[in-house]
């Protein structure tokens, strides 16, 4: 690119190498951005004061016009910049754009812009950075310029640290870390099988497996016994001894629940269900040592045990969004192995959003052909705007992507082979956005989602104007009969069982259908609607009659289940009694620790709803891990870390909650006034349900690291039998029995697990912590969340490797000290730096 010199404005404009190109290109690196979090509770109100820097290459400039410079950034900006002589305007969603006022005089060689600005709610770690930044030029609009990712600067005091005073979660420490890592001992794990199995023996036997082990199985479990035939031949080379077996037999025993006996010539696994023999099967592979697993073993040494084992819930799920940011097929076939590995049967696949449709519907083209495709565009005529930081590029993003019919029903084929159901989720009638474009860009009456008379005003919680469908017009109800009866024509291609299909209903926000002429037409032909806050019972009524008529049932987020009503003048949520008694499943994800409605999973299931436990508390897995700058994730329900699925107690969560969202303690009666769960309502908590909703995970690796190991603890609290220090009445006897399984917990998943998932499935890149330390004595002792990772430091500031030395005791030489965690793969995690 030829060097420009600083001339007059309007030469700059023509001539500057910022607008060189004819062509978009892929990184326009003459613009460097930085952002900074300034001042969380800016002016005590729940909003954040940030700065954005952008700064020209030293032999680059910036024009004084003829431009914009678009991004994403997931809060609502409340104030117009005041410096720096550009404009910030909302587009839609979380899209904005940066534009130059009449008295911006451009940027020479080597020059800074920083425009601060107020957005609402708080800001607190480096995923809250603007992203997705491009450029494009006035005189050329279809062409884009992206510009490198924005650079966000570590905040290190109170003010952008604590989101407001009652703030009292404090930013990790290594220090910290420290003092919580002790309270894990360490332990041999005691029992080989995970989860936890209800009966677990060890015996002096031990089972040499070989390949010339052979399989004798029942006629009814021929498809299991494919499958451990598939994973004997890829563990085992050929050529082994023969002379042992593996029977597969059938006895009659509940649903799910299996025997597994290992003696020296063979191994039994019994039950009366083809799924108890496949978690069975399941349990003899972690019995397994890890080791096994990194490659072909000759033989593999497996010990002696008696085990009696049935599942806690029947209900064992894990939501996977592929709609904000999408997921391959590969890595979807891949989660279904981690989730059978570990019991887990049910997929909760979130295929539509505002950002994106991920379902291939043969009779609805244009829901892929437009609605799974995010770049930069003008008028959202053939594609969706960007979002999320997905940037102005449709290809190559994680914003873009579909599957297939076939890919669908290849899923559904592996997930049934797992015994894994699959419940598709098509969000409406809000969280609709991608579906109601895609249908307008179809141009067909016969399917519109949104009036275009409708004049109603409103802001979604994710800031978007525009996505909630009317549900007053007859077309949305054709759309939703035709989706239904496609999704299940392909579970019936693929022989994947069908029960239900989830439709959604949260975050539909107030203002939608108020001004609308389809809802005042209705009102008049049917006089039970009184408002719009009727036309929420009226559509699920309507949605459900489509469900009951292709044989299934409603599944559907807590909203579901309730209405609006006026009480002494105020708007008030009850139940919907209507709803009761037509077997709707109700994820209620609202347990939020000070929010006021810490019992609404209990209210529901005393209801006599069926209720599936999801509560953000413990179970939303895009909840950063910790409160630190570099860890991603998001924190507006909590930070959720390993800790907090396996803490979880179902029928009494109350028990060991001891704080809220924001650190702060609870005092003892705070639970008092909770409705508790009774007995009836214990029958009604059909499962747990941990989720991932995508806004940032972007890619399978930071997918990897944010379910991993937290799907661990979901796993034990799923299948294993109520524990011993959930029972306990007395708190200090029950808090002594905790930290010893929670220790027992973290020895299994440091000793076996973990090293059992580098190579399983391909090798999974979990999150590995980093380590605790202190300076104390002189010297700097080190701890590890993860009993059997290893701790490598080095003592001249350099960055730790698996040829660093490795902690043993304390460290007493002098220097820049930098530390890290270590698995056996020689895989690191976060290094931390103590000057001694």
């Amino acid at each position: 690119m030829l060097k420009t010199v600083y001339l007059a404005l309007m030469s700059i404009y023509f001539t500057s190498p910022l607008f060189s190109q004819t062509t978009p290109k892929k990184e326009l690196k003459d613009l460097q951005l930085t952002w900074e979090i300034l001042e969380n509770n800016y002016k005590g109100i729940n909003q954040t004061r940030s700065a954005l820097t952008i700064r020209t290459s030293n032999q680059e400039t910036l024009p004084s016009k003829g431009w914009k410079i678009y991004f994403n950034f997931a809060r609502p900006i409340k104030e117009q910049p005041v410096t720096g002589g550009v404009s910030i305007k909302h587009i839609n969603g979380d899209f904005f754009l940066i534009e130059p006022l009449p008295d911006f005089k451009g940027l020479k060689p080597g020059v800074s812009l920083r425009t601060e600005f107020v957005s609402g709610d708080w800001l607190v770690n480096a995923t809250d950075a603007p992203a997705g930044f491009y450029l494009i030029r006035d005189n050329e609009p279809e062409k884009y310029y992206v510009i490198p990712s924005v650079v966000a600067i570590p905040s290190t005091q109170n003010k952008q640290i604590m989101r407001n005073a009652t703030d009292h979660v404090p930013f990790n420490t290594p220090a910290l870390t420290f003092e919580e890592n002790r309270k894990i001992k360490n332990l041999d794990p005691k029992i080989k099988i995970f989860p936890t199995p209800a009966h677990y023996e060890e015996t002096s036997a031990v089972f040499k497996l070989t390949s010339g082990t052979t399989v004798v199985a029942d006629p009814a479990f021929q498809s299991e016994s494919a499958h451990l035939q598939r994973f004997l031949t890829d563990l085992l080379n050929v050529g082994g001894k023969t002379g042992t077996s593996i029977h597969l037999d059938k006895k009659e025993l509940p649903e799910e629940a299996y025997e597994l006996s290992v003696k020296n010539n063979s191994i039994s696994i019994a039950a009366s269900s083809t799924a108890g023999i496949f978690y069975g099967i399941q349990s003899l592979k972690t019995l397994l040592p890890p080791a096994a697993f990194k490659g072909k073993q000759t033989e593999v040494l497996v010990p002696g045990v008696e085990v009696a084992d049935q599942a806690r819930f029947g209900y064992r799920a894990f939501m996977l969004d592929v709609a904000r940011n999408f997921q391959t097929k590969k890595q979807v076939l891949k989660l279904l192995d981690l989730m059978a590995l570990y019991k887990l049967n049910t997929l909760h696949f979130h295929l539509n959003d505002d950002e994106g449709w991920r379902l291939e519907i043969p009779a609805l083209p244009e829901l892929t052909t437009f609605g799974s495709k995010r770049g930069h565009t003008l008028d959202e005529k053939t594609h969706l705007q960007p979002s999320l930081g997905s940037g102005p590029e449709i290809q190559g993003s994680y914003g873009t992507g579909y599957y297939s019919k076939a890919d669908f029903m290849d899923i559904l084929k592996y997930a049934t082979e797992r015994h894994i159901q699959v419940i598709p989720e098509i969000e409406s009638p809000g969280h609709a956005r991608a579906a109601i474009k895609a249908m307008a860009a179809r141009n067909d009456p016969d399917y519109f989602l949104h009036d275009p008379q409708d004049q109603s005003e409103y802001r979604s919680v994710q800031y978007w104007n525009d996505n909630v469908m009317n549900v007053a017009l007859p077309s949305v109800y054709h759309f939703i009969e035709t989706l239904t009866r496609e999704i299940k024509s392909m579970y019936s291609e693929a022989g994947a069982p069908l029960k239900t299909i989830h439709y959604g209903g949260d975050e539909v926000p107030a203002g939608v259908w108020e001004k609308s002429p389809a809802v005042q037409a209705l009102m008049k032909r049917d006089t039970t609607i009184k408002t719009t806050d009727d036309l929420w019972g009226y559509y699920y009524k309507k949605v459900d009659q489509i469900l009951k008529a292709e044989g299934l049932y409603l599944s559907a987020w807590e909203e579901v289940a309730t209405r609006k009503v006026m009480k002494d003048g105020q708007k008030e949520t009850v139940f919907n009694e209507e709803m009761l008694g037509k077997n709707v499943h109700l994820d209620i994800w609202n347990n939020m620790i000070g929010w006021g409605q810490e019992d609404l999973a209990y209210k529901f299931a005393n209801k006599g709803f069926q209720v599936v436990l999801s509560g953000v508390s413990n179970m939303y897995f895009d909840m950063a891990y910790e409160k630190s700058f570099d860890e991603p994730g998001y924190y507006w329900g909590g930070y959720i870390d390993v800790e907090k699925p396996f803490s979880f107690i179902p029928y009494n969560y109350y028990k060991n909650t001891t704080s809220d969202r924001m650190g702060n303690v609870l005092p003892p009666d705070f639970f008092n006034s909770k409705e508790k769960l009774s007995e009836k309502g214990r029958k009604n908590i059909v499962g747990l349900q941990a989720a991932l909703f995508s806004e940032v995970s972007k890619g399978p690796e930071r997918m990897e690291y944010l379910i991993l190991p937290k799907l661990l603890g979901l796993a034990e609290r799923a299948w294993a039998k109520d524990p011993k220090w959930a029972q306990e009445q007395d708190a200090e006897k029950s808090a002594r029995l905790y930290q010893e399984a929670w220790s027992s917990f973290m020895n299994t998943t440091g000793k076996r697990e973990l090293p059992r998932l580098d190579y399983y499935a391909g090798g999974f890149k979990y999150r590995i912590p980093g380590p605790g330390a202190v300076l104390r004595g002189g010297a700097v002792e080190a701890n590890s969340q993860i009993p059997g990772f290893l701790i490598k430091y080095t003592t001249d500031g350099s960055r730790p490797t698996w040829k660093s030395k490795t902690y043993t005791v304390p460290v007493k030489e002098k220097g820049t000290i930098k530390m890290a965690v270590f698995n056996l793969t020689g895989r690191s995690g976060k290094t931390i730096t103590i000057h001694q």
